[in-house]
């Protein structure tokens, strides 16, 4: 019972069709060494010609070319039949063609003499014309057609991608479509290649189909001649006629499929099979087919000319255009009238005047990646793109490391850039950008590297250092000489990631600070509902947290930020000031965030004397800051900027620390010109932290 159960599963349409291919190619390549009586010849000579009419039957009703993407493939089954039977009929034709005419078998006479007549010189002259004709013009031509069309195709190819992923962004298209519309695009690439490829294989079988005919041609003479004693004459003859009929046998179906192979890679458009295409555009202007019947007619009325004949085509011709002519005149009797188009025309304009709405507005995305085609593959989900994974890890990260939850990254692709070129945007507006290059890494100098790379020479896109794009196979030499080495996912993320934290106040806008409120409120809802909007607008808190964010200050410890806004909101409305109250709050972890433990907090300081001035200048100005004598602001810039680098070259963090009235307005009027420089008051530093002045920047 088991045996009989393994028996039918063997034997089941499934594993029939999956060892049918296999079983093909073993036959096809046993055709080779092993004898064949002429009965069998006849079978396969006549599968071979079957097939070939049925390969071009399917080539004319294929739609595109990818619904016959097995073509590539049927081209070499059917090359390789063929081979293998021309060496089975050269065997049969050397042994036993001193016999006669129907040696090698009846398919092979048949063509001998009925399609040539007997004739060997006329045999010959029409194999030798149809192996050019498949050899020198559709071959080549077909071949010809696949190999620009594969060019074109892989050329096309991030355009089209790119299209896709613009359908997906606007929404039009969902993942699977696109993941779709990709592979098909990819297997439209592969086919004209394997099509240009394939097209070796028919060629090359003409060449053989010759060299073959030769041959038996040549051993059939030897054969003939030196073993069987027939006179040469007739040696010629029997061997002649056969070889003719089996190359013809063997040549007719290979100009079949190379036309259909023609067919298939020169086909414009899906609208339908290639029938219904030549019969709808060669045949469908009425006014063509009447011209080319008085054509006709004008030459069947020249003495001398077949009248007959002429006569006839130019009725034919004549017939089809009139019939036309009166298919087009109902179509356009049927067809609306003037009023009625009037009509619809009003009505589809108050159809697109009441299709326009606010919908059609389309926000500003917050935050923006554009990327060149090349970066494609680096974003595109379908290929399991590295940066994708990255950019959403640096979205959770800012928000354990910020405290708040910034907008998502729309990535798109933008055809104006470079390839391999990327755009940040904030709000449509560039903030970044940048190179990078797949495959590649970049090779970056911290400073004290040993030696040189060779490569391309750039910038660190995120914080301006020395780099080099280096292949994979430098990577180790550049680790041993000293760089740091990212890939280019990573060059982009820390790129993207550097402009986000110096961006962090732009981020939080209103919707984002009400969406933090929220998230705070869920654990204490009674401090979030005395505060907002009890006691301070939802603006005036996003001011405070903006105030914050611009000088790096994280907003993570929203409890202690709204207890303080809670405890000085009935008697301080003004946002700086609240931000003041807070920071002297948060002075612990602002401290903490620039000198970690408790070592000591080696600071840079005020000279006494500027130190009057500027506070004389904030009390003129009544708390807003007041004017700065260009002299002493210049030389306050210039001397600030050289101690900040002084204290960066020996490893510290430049730090200013100041009185608490000058605090924000040296921040403000220092933050372009020392970008690093952190500002911060005396009673932001906690009383347990020891205070070290390492320099005093002063008036000159």
């Amino acid at each position: 019972m088991n045996n009989a159960f393994n028996l039918r599963a063997l034997f089941s349409p499934q594993n029939l069709r999956q060892i049918a291919a296999p079983l093909l190619i073993v036959m096809i390549l046993s055709m080779m060494v092993l004898p064949l009586p002429t009965f069998l010849l006849d079978v396969f000579f006549t599968f071979n010609i079957a097939v070939a009419v049925m390969v071009m039957l399917v080539s004319m009703y294929t739609r595109k070319p990818l619904d016959f993407s097995v073509f590539p493939t049927v081209l070499l089954v059917t090359t390789l039949l063929r081979l293998s039977l021309n060496v089975a009929s050269t065997r049969v034709v050397l042994l036993e063609g001193h016999n006669g005419a129907d040696a090698a078998g009846k398919v092979i006479e048949a063509f001998g003499h009925f399609l040539v007549g007997g004739n060997t010189a006329v045999g010959l002259v029409v194999f030798i014309i149809l192996t050019v004709i498949n050899f020198v013009v559709i071959t080549k031509g077909a071949g010809r057609i696949a190999e620009v069309s594969a060019r074109f195709t892989l050329d096309a190819m991030p355009g089209k991608q790119m299209a896709i992923d613009a359908d997906m962004n606007a929404g039009l298209i969902d993942d699977k479509e696109a993941k779709r519309r990709r592979g098909e695009i990819a297997a439209e690439s592969d086919f004209y290649g394997a099509m240009d490829g394939a097209s070796k294989f028919v060629r090359g079988d003409a060449v053989a189909g010759i060299l073959i005919m030769l041959i038996n041609v040549i051993g059939g003479l030897i054969v003939g001649v030196m073993q069987h004693d027939m006179a040469l004459g007739e040696a010629a003859h029997n061997y002649t006629l056969l070889t003719i009929g089996d190359g013809l046998v063997a040549q007719i179906p290979a100009l079949i499929i190379s036309v259909a192979a023609g067919m298939v890679v020169s086909r414009v458009g899906d609208e339908g099979d290639v029938g219904g295409q030549i019969i709808n555009q060669l045949f469908a202007n009425p006014q063509v087919m009447m011209i080319t019947a008085g054509i006709m007619g004008v030459l069947g009325l020249i003495p001398g000319m077949p009248n007959l004949v002429f006569i006839l085509l130019a009725t034919a011709f004549a017939t089809i255009g009139w019939r036309r002519s009166r298919k087009l005149a109902e179509l356009a009797a049927e067809a609306p009238q003037p009023e009625e188009r009037a009509k619809v025309a009003a009505a589809q304009a108050q159809a697109e005047s009441q299709e326009a709405s606010w919908s059609d507005v389309t926000p500003v995305d917050v935050l923006g990646l554009e990327v060149g085609y090349r970066l494609i593959p680096m974003v595109d989900k379908g290929q399991d793109g590295e940066l994708l994974k990255r950019i959403r890890g640096l979205r959770k990260k800012f928000a354990q490391d910020v405290g708040f939850l910034a907008a998502p990254v729309h990535i798109r692709d933008n055809l104006e850039l470079k390839p391999n070129a990327y755009r940040i945007a904030l709000k449509g507006v560039e903030i970044g950008s940048g190179e990078a290059y797949p495959g590649q890494f970049l090779a970056i100098n911290p400073g004290r590297v040993s030696g040189k790379l060779s490569g391309r020479e750039t910038k660190d896109p995120a914080f301006g250092l020395p780099a080099t794009w280096i292949d994979a196979g430098q990577r180790e030499q550049a680790h041993a000489l000293g760089y740091t080495v990212v890939d280019a996912s990573t060059v982009v993320a820390t790129h993207l990631n550097h402009l986000i934290l110096q961006h962090a106040a732009e981020l939080l806008g209103r919707q984002e600070a009400q969406a933090l409120l929220d998230h705070i409120g869920k654990e204490a809802p009674k401090l979030v509902e005395d505060l907002v909007p009890k006691q301070l607008p939802l603006a005036t808190v996003q001011r405070v947290l903006q105030s914050l964010l611009e000088e790096g200050v994280n907003i993570r410890d929203m409890r202690t930020i709204i207890e303080v806004l809670a405890e000085h909101a009935p008697r301080v409305q003004d946002s700086l000031e609240l931000t003041s109250r807070v920071r002297q709050a948060l002075g612990r972890a602002i401290v903490q965030g620039l000198f970690p433990g408790n070592a000591e907090v080696q600071v840079m300081a005020l000279d006494p004397g500027l130190e009057r001035i500027l506070l004389q200048a904030v009390a003129t100005g009544g708390g807003e800051g007041g004017a700065i004598e260009p002299g002493l602001a210049d030389g306050l810039l210039r001397r600030t900027a050289e101690l900040a680098q002084r204290q960066e070259d020996i490893g510290l963090p430049p730090v200013l620390l100041v009185p608490p009235a000058l605090r924000w307005l040296l921040s403000r009027f220092l933050r372009r010109s020392v970008p690093n420089l952190k500002v911060i008051a005396n009673s932001e530093v906690p009383e347990t932290r020891m205070i070290r002045v390492t320099s005093m920047v002063g008036a000159a």
